[in-house]
């Protein structure tokens, strides 16, 4: 069964945060350079809130806030949903759909080892399907090979 840690594994292992004090504009602006929806925010080395696009559309553009004078810790999300790195993806994609997030701080001996997405999600259930059906194809066409008139 597929592990959260083989998601990872597959992944950067950069893991981009921000501080709370910090803007979010800067944290808008590190996230289009990086490429990512979602960022870390942690204060002093702990992980204390999440900080995504979609926190920066509902609380920022849509409130009329300025991006350059808002602090992250006016808007990020504090009640966080994390996974360990040993959970199967299956229960980390039950979760995330539950709780409709797509961002999702993973933990391996109590302390953070990456970010998973959703998306980092899907494909690892797509890549992982699609060897299941290479090996199922590769076992079908092996025993086709077989003359079961030669064996009685």
């Amino acid at each position: 069964m597929l592990k959260i840690k083989d998601v990872l594994q597959s992944k950067s292992s950069a893991i981009w945060s921000l501080e709370p004090d910090d803007t979010a504009y800067k944290a808008i602006e590190l996230m289009a350079e990086k490429d990512i929806g979602a960022l870390i925010v942690m204060d002093g080395g702990i992980v204390v809130g999440i900080f995504s696009e979609r926190d920066y559309a509902r609380k920022v553009a849509v409130k009329g806030r300025s991006s350059q004078d808002t602090p992250v810790k006016e808007l990020m999300t504090t009640d966080l949903y994390c996974i360990n790195s040993d959970k199967n993806v299956e229960e980390c994609m039950a979760l995330m759909t539950k709780a409709h997030i797509r961002h999702m701080p993973v933990y391996e001996n109590k302390r953070l080892a990456g970010i998973v997405t959703f998306g980092d999600i899907v494909n690892a259930v797509i890549v992982d399907q699609k060897v299941k059906i290479q090996d199922l194809e590769t076992y079908i066409k092996g025993c086709e090979a077989v003359d079961f008139d030669d064996n009685l």
